[in-house]
This record gives structure tokens, C-alpha cells and sequence, in this order.
């Protein structure tokens, strides 16, 4: 099969369409015909050396993908050999065959086409498990989300106003910023022109925000803190503010706040087909009616990976970059 490898660290140049071995499918898993994947911010980390995939997991970026079973691996029950599903991976994305544990995937949501359907698996895990698993978020609670014209960003959005909350995006760009009110966002800061605790406690009436999604670190941690309401909840996902950062715990205290750090790539197999198993009973029926939808920003061919990393660098996209094979 043909699949990206990454010979040395580098820049998007370092992606290369290579011809690699076929994985074999083990125990508990299932061999997929890959269709589509999907570019994440983390495959740009392991590009860039910083981002290994855990122990025994493929060394090629791609942390979901879709595409139809091929095989199954011994002790799999469930599935069938033609089977159309979605996956969440701890790598193998980039290639024509993946291999992944049965318990991550996911079928194609009624009425989605099989491309589309490889933008889905990394986002849903990723916001469900924190923003309703770890963080609690209620109806009637205020949610803040950083970077909210991303893939991440676009699903947070819409899962929150399914569930009732009051939506509020940092973003950089006007044209992000709109996006996101099309999805349903009450509360719109342009990070660049905007101090988003200012904005946000002129807009809650100096209350802040129940729950905070962040994916910059250390840069935004204070500031996050500061942001929060009375038992509010900061869940950090991503580190691309830094990863050291100084904190008032007088403010933390008072607030009687929380703050959490989690990740999902490396979390053991049984803690991910927790997550997968919420997402199809939670999330699902949402896509399926309507109600949450995915956001693609462009579909480029696998092989042409090094450039869609290019645009994923550039930030201009909105929503998701999908990668057919």
C-alpha cells in the first residue's frame, strides 16, 4: 500500500507518499480500506517532531479516517467484511489501509457521504469527552471556545447549542467569526482587535463562563482563569500558546475553580471505546437529524498532504481538511 511517511522532522516537505507494507490486522481489530482521512493540528505536531504516536501504534500521521472494513482481526464481533465505518486512530490516517481496535469505530451516520464522514471521529471524541464527560457543560451554562473556526471549534459550537448552552468563540478573522455564528454562536471576539475576559464578562454581566475549551496553553491560562464564573470548569487541550504558564491560585480558589488537562490519542483502549460509545449514542442522532453537521473547508488528495499541512499552518481554513486516498 502507499501511505505518508516522515523521514526526519521538518516542515510540510517532510510528508512523503511512500510505498509501505500492509498492515496486518491482531486481536480485537479490524483492517480498513481507507477512503478518506482527515488533517489535525496534532499530525502538524508529529510532523514537526514533537508528537510521537504511543507505543505500537502506526508511525504515519492521521488520527481518523473512513472507508469500508476489509478484514477482520480475531475475537471482532459486530462488524462484517464490506462494512462502511469512521474511525478514531492513534495514527495510520495518511494511507490507503489502516488497521484500528473495533471498539473506535463508528458507523457512517444515516445520509453522509463515506468522504465526509472522516472529519468526524477525532472531533466528536474530542469535544464530547471533555466538554460533556470531564467539564459537565448544562443547558442554561455559558461555554467559551478558543479557536472557534476550527475543526474542533465548529463541532463545539453546534454540540453546545444542542444541548442548550450559551455560546461564546475567540477567532481571528471576520470570515471565522461569521462561520461560527452560522453554527449557532451567541458571543463572537476577534482575538486580534478584542480582550476576550473583557468582552466576555461585558456580555455575562461580569459572571464569565461556565465552562472554557482552550487549545492555546500556556499563553491564555491566566487569562482563561480569570474568564471563568463561580465553580467554572477549564478544560486545556492543546499547548500551541506554550506549555509553562504562572497562576493566582487566590483566583482559582475563589472562584472555587476547576482546571483539567487531557488528551486523547494516548488514553487506553478501553477508555476510548468509552468515548466512542458515547459519541454514537449522544452525537450520532444529532448528525443524523440535521442538528450537528460537519464543517469541510476543502478535500485534497492523500498524496498532496504536504500542502494541505501548509494550509492547516496558514489558519485561514474554517472547519476541517479532508484527504482522500
Amino acid at each position: 500500500m502507499y501511505a505518508i511517511t516522515i523521514s526526519e522532522p521538518g516542515g510540510p516537505e517532510a510528508l512523503v507518499w511512500s510505498e509501505v507494507p500492509d498492515p496486518v490486522p491482531g486481536e480485537g481489530e479490524v483492517l480498513i480500506d481507507v477512503v478518506a482521512s482527515a488533517v489535525n493540528r496534532a499530525d502538524v505536531v508529529q510532523r514537526q517532531g514533537f508528537y510521537d504516536p504511543p507505543p505500537g501504534a502506526s508511525p504515519y500521521p492521521g488520527l481518523e479516517c473512513s472507508g469500508r472494513i476489509a478484514a477482520l482481526g480475531p475475537g471482532v464481533s459486530g462488524w462484517a467484511v464490506g462494512d462502511e465505518v469512521c474511525a478514531l486512530l492513534a495514527g495510520g490516517g495518511y494511507a490507503q489501509k489502516v488497521c484500528v481496535p473495533a471498539g473506535q469505530l463508528l458507523p457512517v451516520p444515516d445520509g453522509m457521504d463515506l468522504v465526509t464522514a472522516a472529519c468526524l471521529p477525532e472531533v466528536t471524541a474530542t469535544v464530547w469527552s471533555n466538554v460533556f464527560m470531564v467539564a459537565h457543560l448544562s443547558p442554561g451554562e455559558t461555554f467559551l471556545v478558543h479557536g472557534g473556526g476550527s475543526g474542533i471549534g465548529t463541532m463545539a459550537v453546534q454540540l453546545a447549542k444542542a444541548v442548550g448552552a450559551r455560546v461564546a468563540v475567540t477567532a481571528g478573522s471576520a470570515d471565522k467569526l461569521e462561520a461560527c455564528r452560522e453554527l449557532g454562536a451567541d458571543i463572537l471576539i476577534d482575538y486580534r482587535e478584542q480582550d476576550f475576559v473583557e468582552e466576555l464578562h461585558k456580555v455575562t454581566g461580569g459572571v464569565g463562563a461556565d465552562v472554557v475549551l482552550d487549545i492555546v496553553g500556556a499563553k491564555y491560562l491566566a487569562r482563561n482563569v480569570d474568564a471563568l464564573a463561580v465553580n467554572g470548569r477549564l478544560v486545556i487541550i492543546g499547548l500551541q500558546g506554550g506549555r509553562k504558564a504562572e497562576l493566582d491560585l487566590g483566583t482559582l480558589l475563589t472562584k472555587r475553580a476547576a482546571v483539567m488537562g487531557t488528551s486523547l490519542r494516548g488514553r487506553p483502549l478501553a477508555e476510548k471505546a468509552t468515548i466512542i460509545a458515547a459519541v454514537r449514542e449522544h452525537v450520532w442522532p444529532l448528525v443524523a437529524g440535521g442538528r450537528v453537521r460537519p464543517v469541510v473547508d476543502r478535500t485534497m488528495p492523500m498524496a498532496e498532504a504536504a500542502e494541505a499541512h501548509r494550509v492547516m499552518e496558514q489558519s485561514a481554513h474554517v472547519g476541517k481538511i479532508l484527504l482522500t486516498a
